[in-house]
């Protein structure tokens, strides 16, 4: 299976495991993400019609040090995947995705009409921190991830999307469940628990396979195996809900 995500640092943070995950399971799911740091759709449009080498290539969660386009990228491989997302300080507002986000899946399915077209539900910055509180003016985060549920799912409808990757939802269930520390700068997800829980969640989404008893633990940052346990729980959980 073959992946290509239009995507930035937040892609990026998804995919960091998910090729060795679904490698632990003995399948191969190849990944690709577009990266651009910070990079909105309103970008990705600009970038579709100039057709610049404006994306530096990741492949399996590793840097390639590629520089390619997006049309390039489309036309690579048969796509069975291609997601698409919003930058987290506009995924609250809906107004923000349009009309970028129409035109940019009009163009992939013109370019890779077999694809699976799939948006990426990003997630909610850490409580307290200056970015939740002062950029965006929540007082809460769960106040910013409805704004971003609610916008998501306006966005998966307008374009039809096959399915949407609950990653915001399974960073929702994992702070209920106890884990706060999910963030390593207070937006990025943090480099143990939540990019593993992360991957989990997209290799769930993107096969049907369980994760039980995957075996991954090839991690950047020390993660306990109590939250490994927890994180397996509620993506199952959060995957039964979504898919």
């Amino acid at each position: 299976m073959n992946i290509l995500s239009i995507g930035n640092s937040f892609s990026c943070d998804a995919q960091r495991y998910l090729h060795a995950i679904a490698k632990a399971d003995t399948v191969e799911l190849n990944t690709f993400n577009l990266f651009i740091g910070g990079c909105p759709l309103s970008l990705h449009y600009r970038n579709m019609l100039s057709e610049e080498r404006a994306y530096e290539l990741e492949m399996n969660g590793e840097s390639t040090l590629f520089k390619v386009s997006l049309k390039e990228a489309l036309l690579n491989r048969d796509w069975d995947v291609v997601t698409v997302q919003q930058v987290s300080n506009q995924s609250p507002f809906y107004e923000t995705y349009q009309p970028y986000l129409n035109k940019i899946a009009e163009y992939v399915r013109l370019l890779v009409p077999k694809a699976k077209l799939v948006v990426h539900q990003t997630w909610s910055y850490e409580q307290g921190s200056y970015r939740l509180n002062t950029e965006l003016g929540y007082s809460d985060q769960k106040d910013m991830f409805y704004d971003i549920k609610r916008a998501y799912k306006k966005a998966a409808d307008d374009i039809n999307a096959d399915f949407i990757i609950p990653s915001g939802e399974v960073f929702e269930a994992l702070i209920s469940d106890g884990i706060t520390k999910l963030h390593r700068d207070t937006f990025h997800a943090s480099l143990g628990t939540g990019r593993y829980a992360l991957g989990l969640i997209w290799y769930m989404c993107l096969t049907g396979h369980p994760i039980k008893d995957n075996s991954f633990a090839s991690f950047d940052e020390e993660i306990s195996s109590d939250e490994v346990q927890k994180a397996k729980k509620c993506v199952e959980k959060i995957y039964k809900k979504y898919l």
